[in-house]
C-alpha cells in the first residue's frame, strides 16, 4: 500500500508541474514577443540566451558543422562534373533521390541502441571525420564512376541524417526548465539554419578550377 500511495503523489504532482511549466514557456514567449508585459510575468530564476548558449556552444556549432558541410558538398558537386557517365542526365536525379532516401532511414536509425550516439566526444569525432567527404567527392568527381559516386552520396546521407536525430535527441541538454528548454531549442534551429545558408554560400568553391565558367 505504501508504494502505492507514493507513486500515486508522484503521479499527482507530475501532473500538477507539467501544464506549470507548459503556462511559463508560453508567458515567457509572449513577454518576449511583446504581447504581455515583462512585469506581468512572474520573474524566476532562469538562464539568459547569453548563458545557454555558453553552455551549449558545442551543441550548436555540432549542427552547423553538419549542414554546413553537407550543403557544401550537396548539390553543389553536381554541377562540377566533368565526366560522361553511363546515366547521362539521369545520373543527377539519381543521387538526388539516394540522398533523399538515405537522409529519410537514418532518421530512426537512432532508435537502435548500438547505433546511437550519444556522448559529446562521439559526436564530435563522428562529425569531424565527416570533414573527410569533401576530398572524397574532389577524386570522385574527376574520376570514379557513377557506382562510387551513388554510393558516397548515399553514405553523406545517411550521416547528416544520423548525426542531427543524435544532436537533437540522444544527446540533447537536459535538466532546463520550460522556458529555458524553449529558447535552447530556437538557439539550436538557428545555429542549423545558419549552417544551412553558410553551406549554401560556401557552394561555389566547386566551381574553382573549373575550366569553362
Amino acid at each position: 500500500m505504501g508504494k502505492a500511495e507514493t507513486k500515486k503523489k508522484s503521479g499527482r504532482m507530475r501532473e500538477k508541474k507539467e501544464p506549470s511549466e507548459g503556462s511559463k514557456t508560453v508567458s515567457a514567449d509572449l513577454a518576449a514577443a511583446g504581447i504581455h508585459k515583462t512585469e506581468e510575468v512572474k520573474h524566476e530564476d532562469r538562464l539568459s540566451l547569453k548563458q545557454l548558449l555558453y553552455q551549449n556552444t558545442d551543441y550548436a556549432m555540432d549542427l552547423f558543422l553538419i549542414y554546413v558541410l553537407t550543403l557544401l558538398i550537396f548539390p553543389g558537386f553536381l554541377y562540377e562534373n566533368p565526366r560522361t557517365h553511363h546515366l547521362g542526365s539521369w545520373l543527377s536525379l539519381v543521387l538526388v533521390a539516394m540522398y533523399d532516401v538515405c537522409d529519410l532511414i537514418a532518421r530512426y536509425t537512432p532508435l537502435v541502441d548500438f547505433l546511437r550516439i550519444e556522448s559529446w566526444k562521439g559526436l564530435r569525432t563522428a562529425i569531424a571525420a565527416r570533414f573527410l567527404f569533401i576530398p572524397a567527392f574532389y577524386f570522385m568527381v574527376n574520376y570514379a564512376d557513377e557506382g562510387w559516386m551513388i554510393m558516397l552520396v548515399s553514405f553523406l546521407g545517411l550521416t547528416n541524417g544520423h548525426l542531427t536525430v543524435c544532436v537533437m535527441t540522444a544527446a540533447a541538454p537536459k535538466g532546463y526548465k520550460g522556458p529555458e528548454q524553449n529558447a535552447l531549442g530556437n538557439l539550436l534551429v538557428l545555429f542549423l539554419l545558419g549552417g544551412i545558408f553558410s553551406g549554401a554560400a560556401l557552394d561555389w568553391l566547386w566551381l574553382i578550377g573549373k575550366r569553362s565558367l
